[in-house]
């Protein structure tokens, strides 16, 4: 795949819909999710997206030039910025800045000429490369505080999996007739693990995989055409996004095993919740009128109330390495959401 087709392929997925708004949404009494700042990487005409949140409030993200040129970036915690994020063997112009952990050690992936994606750890300073064994396209997309992480692989025969690193040892799982499922995180007591997949009419829907293995699935809210499962925590509350069929895109928070709570960015039709600390900071975007994405940070309060979905959501016997229908042939329109 050629590079700008990488780019055609990512914009794709942000499902990029206009805004009218500010900046707060209060919820009812039992709880509430409240914006507390909105932010831009510095420069003009910059898309911000933010993925991940740290204990110490730190956020991983990348952001996109003008020129279609994606870079990561950390904001950190008193509200300064790193300089752009690019792994050393970027040769395309996409690095992406996917996790964070307390230590500050970064995960992402980056873009090669062939079209393939690679996972990367930062840490201190230095890059170090990773590709799962085995894996023609790695994506590292998020990492915990012992280090263990999560994220996604094409192997040669084009078949797309989730996989886990916990303690050095890989487990690859896919939903079972999935063409695609990928893994966005890991919380600390490694007990779950969240992302989504494409089912076979190339809809999203969104799973978790609990303690045992075992994968629940669908996750999807009363109305939603499509969910993603970003971001969790250490007290199982998880968030996302999902899409209804009017084109309205909304941020999602999610108690399992089935419990929602919808936060739209005030005025937008378009809000993404990705990455959700232990203390309850959100970090996320929303997207302008003029098709400008800008990161959040938002905090919940309390337990928003939830809505709990039809009753679809089963538990599945853990699946390894589980022979799937074999598109598609690389990332193409299963390249991972942001």
């Amino acid at each position: 795949m050629k590079p700008k087709q990488i780019i055609i392929s990512i914009l794709a997925v942000l499902f990029v819909f206009p805004l009218l708004g500010t900046f707060a949404q209060q919820a009812a009494s039992s709880g509430s999710i409240e914006v507390i700042t909105t932010f831009d990487y510095p420069g003009t005409g910059n898309q911000t997206l933010p993925q991940k949140i740290n204990e110490r409030g730190d956020v991983v993200g990348e952001f996109i030039d003008s020129t279609g040129v994606a870079r990561g970036f950390v904001r950190f915690s008193d509200g300064s910025f790193s300089a752009p994020i690019v792994d050393p063997n970027d040769t395309v112009g996409f690095t992406e800045g996917r996790g964070i952990n307390n230590p500050r050690t970064v995960v992402g992936d980056y873009a090669t000429s062939d079209g393939n994606l690679h996972g990367f750890f930062l840490s201190g300073g230095t890059f170090t490369e990773y590709d799962v064994p085995g894996a023609v396209s790695t994506a590292v997309l998020g990492i915990n505080n012992p280090a263990d992480f999560a994220g996604t692989i094409v192997d040669a025969s084009g078949l797309q999996q989730a996989f886990v690193s916990v303690g050095g040892t890989v487990t690859v799982f896919s939903v079972p007739a999935a063409p695609a499922t990928l893994a966005y995180d890991i919380n600390d007591s490694k007990r779950l693990v969240v992302g989504y997949y494409i089912d076979g009419s190339g809809i999203l829907h969104g799973y978790y995989r609990d303690a045992s293995g075992a994968l629940h699935f669908p996750i999807d809210p009363p109305g939603s055409v499509g969910t993603i499962l970003f971001g969790d925590n250490n007290r199982n509350f998880v968030v996302g996004r999902y899409a209804d069929a009017s084109g309205v895109t909304h941020g999602l928070f999610f108690v399992p095993p089935n419990n929602f709570f919808t936060f739209d960015f005030p005025g937008s039709t378009f809000t993404s919740l990705n990455g959700i600390s232990s203390q309850g900071n959100i970090t996320g975007r929303y997207v302008d009128a003029s098709g400008i994405a800008h990161g959040i940070i938002a905090r919940v309060r309390g337990t928003p109330p939830t809505k709990a979905a039809r009753p679809e959501i089963k538990p599945n016997s853990p699946s390894l390495v589980t022979p799937l229908d074999q598109s598609p042939a690389a990332w193409g329109g299963a390249m991972p959401a942001r």
